[in-house]
């Protein structure tokens, strides 16, 4: 079992509180710490940390391996005499209940470059930057020259600029270097800031007997510097299209499906390279977590390939994933596996199959347990010990928001079940879920706190008004972690 009968609090760090606009890896982030050690609670999950693209998803980053510059500490950077008092004071107005992407990176990306100016006057930190860009050469190179050259098109896609760089020719390439250089650098010393500012949080969450639950998309965004450095490990024809994307099929949810749109893995490519892209990114975000949620687990065993052109997910067809190949792979690279299975959704009996092949724990949702009857899988009294089980996650309503709006025979079985009439619902699921047979249980931040539908994380198939919930410093008080502490202490997890 990988966590011990233990439970784990869901908050991503950019709902973390503090003065500028968005939650990162300085003293607010510390202060998390202490009140989660407080709780008892071990485990702490997050989303991806990748750098965001499309309208601000952690789950469509720019790249598999970087971190997101938005997360670092401008506190921290002044601690290292790379800011001033005045750069921090200096700032526009931002709300404290969530992130205005726009304003936030706005005032942020001067505020780093200033940073990155004044570090070069410091050959301490330069010398330190220099081994971080020789460690981390394999990714760091292409990402801060992709980056480099999206500032250079005004943030437009790889697929809409000129020939030599869409196909990256060397020629090209090496005279954009030798022009923008200091850009490069730029975009590479803050990857060197954010992995400097992690390992120090790190460092004060082993103090405090804290371990991190980290999340892996299972598909990159086809904007992405992976697929524009790796084309041949995507399903891409002669001119760098998608011949087939990413989605699921109909089912009762969806008529006509979700269509993601991202461009699906030429397996059989990176079979033949020994799955070393793979074994690259998961060692790669292992460096900063202790467990990966890997997302849609089925699409390791078949996935829904939906031709390019087509306007919805309904034209699709299932086709086979690496599925055991890749985990004997991986179990072969790294030995045990710290990964948890997100196994939601329509299911082929298969994918389960694989899945406990390899011991992997899945994952249960109490909030989906109320539209049949006791045998239900996601209810607690039949979860197995071997999963990880969770009240609701990152893409549902809060348990306030989905008792005001469930159906009311799904509100009726629900209060049968938790024996209530509704009053601190939220606490009665959490209560519940915590007394289960599951080895983890997870909530998210927002139901601890009893927060209605407006602190929803996200909501799927929506664009904008998505993963801008935050924390208020307020909300991190003695008696709520008492409570949690309690609970923790009740269920013995």
């Amino acid at each position: 079992m990988l966590f011990n009968h233990s439970s784990a609090i869901l908050l991503h760090p950019t709902s973390l509180p503090g003065p500028y606009g968005i939650g990162d890896l300085g003293p607010g982030a510390r202060r998390w710490l202490a009140w989660q050690a407080s709780t008892g609670t071990r485990w702490w999950q997050m989303l991806p940390l990748g750098p965001t693209g499309y309208a601000d998803s952690p789950y469509a980053s720019f790249s598999a391996f970087a971190g997101n510059p938005m997360l670092i500490s401008p506190d921290l950077l002044q601690e290292q005499g790379l800011l001033s008092a005045k750069d921090l004071s200096d700032h526009p107005y931002f709300p404290d209940h969530k992130v205005d992407f726009g304003a936030v990176n706005a005032w942020k990306e001067g505020l780093l470059t200033r940073a990155f100016e004044a570090a070069q006057q410091d050959q301490a930190q330069m010398a330190a930057f220099a081994a971080f860009r020789t460690e981390e050469k394999d990714w760091l190179e292409d990402y801060a020259l992709f980056m480099a050259l999206k500032d250079q098109h005004e943030q437009r896609p790889w697929w809409q600029w000129e020939a030599p760089l869409r196909n990256r020719e060397a020629e090209a390439l090496d005279a954009f270097r030798a022009e923008h250089q200091p850009r490069i650098d730029r975009h590479a010393f803050l990857q060197f800031i954010f992995f400097q500012q992690w390992r120090q949080l790190r460092e004060r969450m082993a103090e405090l007997d804290i371990c991190v639950i980290g999340d892996v998309p299972i598909y990159m965004a086809r904007d992405s510097v992976d697929l524009w450095a790796n084309p041949h490990l995507f399903e891409l024809d002669a001119e760098r299209n998608p011949t087939a994307v990413a989605g699921v099929p109909p089912d009762y949810f969806s008529k006509t499906g979700q269509l993601w749109g991202n461009p699906l893995y030429d397996w059989p490519s990176h079979a033949d390279e020994g799955y070393a892209w793979w074994f690259a990114r998961l060692r790669a975000v292992l460096k900063l977590v202790d467990v990966v949620r890997l997302d849609h687990f089925r699409g390791f065993y078949d996935y829904w390939a939906v031709p390019a052109d087509a306007p919805t997910a309904e034209t699709g067809e299932w086709r086979m994933g690496p599925s055991d190949a890749f985990f004997n792979a991986v179990r072969a690279e790294f030995g045990e596996l710290p990964l948890i299975a997100e196994d939601l959704g329509e299911i082929n009996p298969e994918v389960f199959k694989l899945r406990d092949r390899f011991d992997l724990p899945g994952m249960k949702i109490f909030q989906f347990a109320f539209g049949r009857d006791m045998e239900h899988e996601f209810l607690p009294h039949n979860y197995p010990e071997n999963c990880v089980a969770y009240n609701c996650t990152h893409d549902n309503d809060t348990l306030v928001g989905w008792y005001a709006s469930a159906p009311p025979n799904e509100r009726a079985f629900c209060n049968d079940y938790l024996q209530t009439d509704g009053s601190h619902v939220a606490w009665r699921f959490l209560g519940r879920l915590w007394a289960s047979p599951a080895d983890l249980v997870a909530a998210p931040m927002q139901d601890f706190l009893e927060l209605g539908a407006h602190a929803r994380m996200n909501t799927p198939g929506t664009i904008g008004g998505n993963w801008d919930w935050r924390l208020r410093a307020e909300d991190l008080g003695a008696d709520l972690a008492q409570r949690i502490a309690i609970l923790n202490e009740q269920n013995r997890r």
